[in-house]
Order: structure tokens, then C-alpha cells, then sequence
């Protein structure tokens, strides 16, 4: 299940990337705007503090909460994504710390 969940997840990311980089001009790779914002983007302060994945994804959705626009939402329901995203990764770490098979 979490892997088929992964894959899944993996080509809805391949496909927003390449909807997105057609459609602006941002440097979406390198200086995203909803990242560039800050003194020190949120993949450098992960990395530099050997975050796990959990921890380094939960840090990344609500940097960028509020900020990131996904395609056909508005303002407050991309937030609302990103905040669930993180709420979801958080819930893997409890589940993954109280010894659950489903993440």
C-alpha cells in the first residue's frame, strides 16, 4: 500500500512539475518563489540539520504553506494542502513510533 501510495505520489509530482515549468518563468528548480523568501531555503536548513524525511518534509509543507499556489485552488486551499501534508507526515511518525504496520 505505501509503496503503490509513493509511486503515486512520485507522478503527480512529475506531472505538476512539468504543468508548472510550461506555464512560468520562475526558476522553479533552483529559486522557487515560494522558498526564496527566506534567508536559507528549507532544503538547506533540512539538509545541514540531517533531518529524516519525515521531519524534512513536515519543515518543507509549512514553509511553503500560504505560499505555494496549486493549480485550480485558491490562496487559502493550497495552504490548506500543505498544512494536511504535513499533518499526514506527522501522523506516519506517530503511527511509525507506536509500532503500527499502516503507516
Amino acid at each position: 500500500m505505501i509503496n503503490s501510495e509513493w509511486r503515486r505520489l512520485i507522478a503527480e509530482q512529475e506531472n505538476f512539475k512539468e504543468t508548472v515549468m510550461s506555464e512560468h518563468r520562475e526558476d522553479l528548480v533552483n529559486q522557487p518563489s515560494h522558498y526564496a523568501r527566506y534567508v536559507i531555503e528549507p532544503i538547506e536548513f533540512i539538509m545541514r540539520n540531517n533531518f529524516e524525511m519525515w521531519r524534512g518534509n513536515c519543515t518543507k509543507y509549512v514553509a511553503r504553506a500560504g505560499f505555494k499556489l496549486y493549480e485550480g485552488k485558491s490562496q487559502v486551499e493550497s495552504e490548506i494542502i500543505d498544512i494536511k501534508k504535513n499533518i499526514r507526515y506527522s501522523q506516519m511518525r506517530i503511527n511509525q513510533l507506536e509500532g503500527k504496520d499502516k503507516l
